[in-house]
């Protein structure tokens, strides 16, 4: 098995595409990490707060802890997808260059990956945009009750 410098970088070239792709995912994955830092850190606030006046009205901050919590549940799916993603494009460089450096033919195998790496990203944003509506809608209707004088 001799492999030529030619055909080395030949493969090299055939997986810079999928390296960026892995650099924005890698990029995505540190947005929804620290959107979910975020949403732990208001939770465990929200929980001191209710610790320390035990005998208080509580309702807003348990409403406020449950909408967090869907926010979590949303991001953490988000999460799950983005990593599963970049865990396909792995798994698509290496057979990109392992066909292309061995002669295997592995086009199916790879245009599969792809396409579970695409709709693992395209369910991540869905997942993500689902959070942003949850977090806005929040925000608003608390916004509004403040203003008519209810909280």
């Amino acid at each position: 098995m001799d492999i030529q410098l030619g055909d080395i970088s030949h493969t090299i070239q055939l997986a810079i595409a999928p390296v960026f792709l892995l650099t924005g995912v890698g990029t995505k994955l540190g947005v929804l990490t620290s959107r979910l830092a975020r949403i732990i850190d208001r939770t465990r606030v929200l929980e001191d707060r209710i610790k320390a006046t035990p005998q208080g009205s509580h309702e807003d901050a348990w409403e406020e802890i449950d909408t967090l919590y869907r926010r979590a549940h949303l991001i953490n799916r988000a999460i799950t997808l983005s990593t599963c993603c970049g865990l396909f494009v792995c798994v698509m460089i290496a057979a990109l260059f392992l066909g292309d450096s061995l002669r295997l033919s592995l086009a199916q195998f790879i245009a599969l990956l792809f396409v579970l790496a695409m709709f693992s990203l395209i369910g991540s944003f869905v997942f993500l945009l689902r959070e942003i509506f949850v977090a806005t809608g929040s925000m608003s209707m608390r916004h509004m009750l403040m203003l008519r004088g209810d909280r």
